[in-house]
Formats: C-alpha cells, structure tokens, sequence
C-alpha cells in the first residue's frame, strides 16, 4: 500500500483528514498551474525536512520559500556535521547538571537533537571570510546569497557528511526559487555577524541587505508571478518567516494600492493553540480582515507536529 493510498483509507477525521484535504487542495493547486510558497519556522532543517522538501523541490512543487535564518544555517549544519550530532532521546528527562555537561561537552540542544559548537565555528570561518570581502569591495548581499557563494565555490562539497539531496537549500538553489530570511539577527550566524562588526572585522552592517530590501524582492516576485499563475501559501509553524511572507500581498494592495489576487489557497501546520493575540495558533479566516486571503481561498488548519505532517503532506503530492 502507497502512502497515499494509507492515507485515502485511514485518514478520515479531525486533524487527519484536515491533513489528507489539505494535501489534496496542494497537489491539485500546484498541478494546475498554481505556484506555491512555503514558509519554515520551528527547527524543520534539524528536524530533517530537507529529506521530502528536496524532492518537492526538484519536482517543481514549490517556487519560492521563506524561513528562519536557524532554518536557513541548519540545514548546512546538517549537510557538514551530521555524523558529530548527539541524539538525546531521553529529552524529556534531563536534568539542568545534564544540560550543563551538554554544553560543557560544546552541544546545543534542540528538542532531542545536539548540534555540535564545531560546525557553528566551521562556517563562522567561511561566512566571515565572504563578510570581509563584500566589506572591502563596498557590496551588499542577502543572508543567502552568501550562502550560495559557499555552493558555487564547492567550499562546502569535501565535508558533506549526508547525501546532498537531502539539502533543501542546495535543491533551492539548482532550482534557481527564491529563499527570503528576515529577521537574519534572530540566528547563531546572525548573532556572529553582528559580533565581527563589533570587533571592526567586518566593515559595516550595510554588507548584509535588510529585511525590508529582501520584502521588495519578494513584493517583485508576486507581482510577476500571479499575472499567470495562482500563488498558494504553505506554513510551517508560525512567527516571522510566515507573517514577513504573507504580508507581500496585504503591501501590494493596501501600500502600493494596487490591484492584485490573494493568497489563492492557505494551509498551516501549527501546535500552537488559538489564544488572545497569537499569531501562530490564529484561525486562517482571521487572515481575511488582514487582506491576506479571501473567502474563496481554500484554507486549512492542521493542529499537530509538523515533524510528521508535512513529509506525509509531501509524499501525498508527490504521488508516492
């Protein structure tokens, strides 16, 4: 039995076949033309996800994406050290001496998943190199572009320790989709950026392009994009990669008043509940009064742990 056919058969109520909806709506949306942004926040690069969005990816189910800059360093993290992860599977349990000795021993935790203080050094060393130069020749490039300088200059390729195919940012970039990461300072290499402009290393903030620049690049991107295709919204979590994106629309139309569709179909993947001024855990048709989406747009809600819904969301559009 396929995992859609499991899925068909077993998925019939409440949050699963909320799910199972939603990734029908998905597969038929992108089948018919549709072009769809997806927005990641949580920790999903160290969750893996790289594993089933590569694939969505490559097989042009995805044409634009938003994440956290920890999304964005993560999924390199991943690519260069997974072998030097430790696994805590017994998270729940341990003790503040425990998590002491785990950050004595140059761990990070993130639920059961230890990145080692290594890997961080590794690219600090890398990125800072890029920072320099683009400080001395007077330029500005966003937090991926220097990312994929790394890429192109095959300074990553010798310590691959999983295959690259599990990389999403590096199948964003052969894809040539647009990746946004606002909020770059809420992030590991965020925070070391900072730190070297500080010190003097790094000439001045201007090297790295804002929030705000990265918004008009995105604003440019749907304005091209929705005179031919309907543009779908995809979310992971909640916070700042999914709110900086879906704001694109309500910008065009109530700032730059202009004439433009909605999001043409909305699902997010959230555990947060629906609480007093959340954005994560509000109901999608809150998003109406906001100018995000309409009535007509098909949207969904999916109320659990987007570590196992998206790449069972994912298998389903890629008809596996």
């Amino acid at each position: 039995m396929s995992i859609t056919q499991f899925m068909e058969r077993h998925y019939r109520h409440f949050n699963a076949r909320e799910m199972l909806d939603a990734a029908k709506s998905y597969k038929s949306f992108v089948e018919n033309g549709g072009k769809m942004m997806v927005t990641l926040a949580g920790a999903m690069s160290t969750a893996e996800l790289g594993v089933s969005l590569a694939e969505m990816i490559r097989q042009g189910k995805v044409h634009a994406i938003s994440c956290t800059a920890a999304n964005l360093e993560e999924d390199v993290f991943n690519l260069v050290a997974h072998n030097e992860y430790k696994l805590a599977t017994n998270y729940r349990d341990l003790s503040p001496e425990a998590e002491r000795d785990l950050r004595d021993a140059g761990f990070n935790r993130v639920t059961d998943t230890c990145i080692p203080e290594t890997v961080v050094r590794h690219l600090e060393r890398l990125l800072t190199e890029l920072w320099i130069e683009a400080g001395e020749k007077g330029e500005q490039h966003s937090p991926v572009d220097y990312f994929r300088m790394l890429f192109d200059a095959n300074a990553l390729e010798p310590y691959y320790q999983i295959p690259v195919e599990d990389s999403w940012l590096k199948a964003a970039f052969d894809a040539k989709i647009p990746v946004y990461v606002p909020g770059y300072e809420d992030s590991t290499m965020g925070n070391i950026f900072a730190a070297r402009v500080i010190e003097g290393k790094v000439k001045s903030h201007n090297v790295l392009k804002p929030g705000t620049a990265q918004m008009q690049e995105l604003v440019e991107w749907y304005l091209a994009n929705q005179k031919d295709h309907p543009i779908g919204f995809y979310q992971i979590g909640g916070g700042i990669a999914g709110d900086f994106a879906i704001c694109a629309v309500p910008l065009i139309i109530q700032d730059l008043e202009l004439d433009v569709s909605y999001w043409s179909y909305f699902c997010q993947i959230s555990d947060s509940t629906t609480s007093f001024g959340s954005y994560s855990g509000a109901v999608p048709n809150e998003k109406i009064t906001w100018n995000k989406i309409d009535v007509e747009t098909d949207k969904f809600m999916i109320n659990s742990d987007a570590s196992i819904v998206a790449p069972l969301m994912f298998a389903y559009v890629l008809g596996q």
